[in-house]
This record gives C-alpha cells, structure tokens and sequence, in this order.
C-alpha cells in the first residue's frame, strides 16, 4: 500500500498539475445520483459488516493520530471538525523556503480502493497576499487532492484549491468535509463551513461503488522531505481539533446512509507513538466518532 504523510514531499516526487481533474464549484451543490444521506445513522453494526484489525502498523515519517476502517464496502468518509490551534517549533525553519517550517499540520480523509491511495482535506499553506504575490509563509488551511498512481496506468497527482480567499479556512473555524465513491473511477469531494464552500470530483481509477476498500480519518503533523523515516523530534503543537462527528458512507435498502464511527468501527493508531498524543471523548461522543485531538511533537 503506498501511504501519503508528507504533503512537501508529495509535490516533490509525484508529478503536480494544477486542479488538472478537478471541477470547482462555488457555494452551490451538484447533482449527483447519491449525493443524499439518511436522517437515522445505523448506530450498530450491519449484518456482515467487516470488522477493523485491531493493529495496524505505522508507516514513519510523520506524527499523526488516524482512525481507520475495516475493508468492507464502504463508499466514503466525512465528519465535521473545528481546525486545530498552531504553534511552531521555532528551531525547526525550513532553510530552502525562507518564512515557513519543517513542521505542516494537516486534517484529512483518505482512502484505498484498487490498491490506489487517496487523501482529500486540508494543509497548512500558502495565500495570495493583496499585491497578486504568493506569501512566502504559510497561513491558512487550504484544500488539497492527492492520488498514488494505478494499475490501470493512471499516473500521480497532486491537487489543491487556488489560492483565494473563498478557500482558505483557519485555525478555530468549523468545517464539514467528505467525500464519496458517487460513480465509477471518480469520487466528489466537499469542505464547507465558515461561509465557504470548496467541491471537486476527482478522477481515480481504482475507486468503485460496490469494491472493497478502506477509508480513514487523519490529525497530523507531517514533516517536510521525512517520509519514510524516523519522526524528527519537534516542539511544535497542533491543538484541540475537534469532530463533532465522523462517519462512512454505505448502500442501505437502496440509499446512501451514514455510518456513525463508534469506538468498534475503526482501529486506533497514533503514530509514531501514543505519548505524542491527547485524545479525549465522552460516552456519547464515542457512539458517534466525536472527539478532540491534541498532538505534541515533544510528548505529553
């Protein structure tokens, strides 16, 4: 399975086209043939619904806490958060891009049909300033779409949101975000909240309603040209970001439902390791995917 934790190293190594697949459309919805949930959660478990493996490994290079699905026929993931609190590490600049961090916080979803690996969320990023200049620091969270390449011979890619206004979210501000296996080869994905809306259908050959496939829900802190290696040890802090809910999407009696994740249907990883992290729910809360995340680079 090939993983995605280092948003820097992503644009380094796979070939980065601009929104090449992607169609945006501005604080309107589309028609699409299951784009509707239903207004009762299944809060139990459906009859033959896979179970999630109670371990899985991590894959280094990053500091994340990521709630993972069982391999079933899931048709997505969504929930709403409130984005984390920053604060850096002022030891760890980035010396090749003068302003900003070798520390990039990020709230994503993922997936993996077909054996092709998704992320669809938000990055800690760059903005248009006034004058018509990129910033050279980061400032504001800002969609992004990123795929691995697939069997089929589908290629790479690397996506985000232009750099405008009515796409950046910052730190406080509640976002709904999900996205769906709507058709085949193709998955739509939405973030909307604070007055603004980003939405994009985004090309994948190896995601197919009615396949088996995994999805997840990601807090991280990624680490810039570190894949695949040891995490460095940083001081910076990536704080109280809270879900209100999370759930999979699924075919149910012909309609398109939401599935709460409660506590039995997801394996825990925090990653690199569990000190790195402070989780906190409440009983209700864990019936429905709902809890806070702070993640400390130095450990709690």
């Amino acid at each position: 399975m090939v993983l995605f934790n280092l948003l820097f190293n992503m644009k380094q190594n796979y070939n980065y086209i601009f929104l090449l697949t992607c169609l945006i459309i501005g604080g309107t919805a589309c028609s699409h043939k299951y784009r509707t949930s239903s207004s009762k959660p299944i809060e139990t478990f459906f009859k033959n619904e896979v179970k999630p493996e109670k371990f899985i490994e991590c894959f280094p290079g990053a500091y994340y806490r990521k709630v993972n699905s069982s391999k079933d026929v899931w048709l997505g993931v969504g929930g709403t958060v409130t984005l984390p609190q920053l604060s850096f590490d002022q030891t760890r600049k980035n010396t090749k891009k003068p302003g900003q961090f070798l520390d990039n916080p990020s709230v994503y979803l993922g997936g993996n049909m077909g054996d092709q690996e998704t992320d669809f969320g938000l990055a800690w990023e760059v903005i248009r300033e006034k004058d018509g200049k990129l910033s050279k620091e980061r400032k504001a969270f800002r969609p992004f779409m990123r795929r691995s390449e697939h069997i089929n011979g589908q290629k790479p890619n690397y996506a985000q949101a232009p750099p405008e206004d009515k796409y950046y979210w910052y730190p406080g501000e509640k976002v709904t975000m999900y996205f769906q296996v709507l058709e085949p080869r193709k998955v739509h994905f939405v973030i909307e909240g604070a007055g603004k809306r980003f939405e994009c259908d985004y090309d994948c050959e190896g995601y197919i309603p009615g396949e088996l496939g995994t999805f997840k829900r990601v807090n991280a802190i990624d680490q810039v040209a570190n894949e695949g290696k040891p995490v460095q040890a940083t001081k910076t802090k990536v704080l109280n970001s809270r879900w209100d809910e999370s759930y999979y999407f699924r075919k149910y009696k012909n309609e398109i439902v939401k599935v709460p994740i409660h506590e039995g249907r997801f394996t825990d990883m925090r990653c690199p390791d569990s000190h790195f992290f402070e989780v906190t729910s409440t009983d209700e809360g864990r019936k429905i995917g709902a809890e806070t995340i702070s993640i400390y680079g130095n450990g709690y």
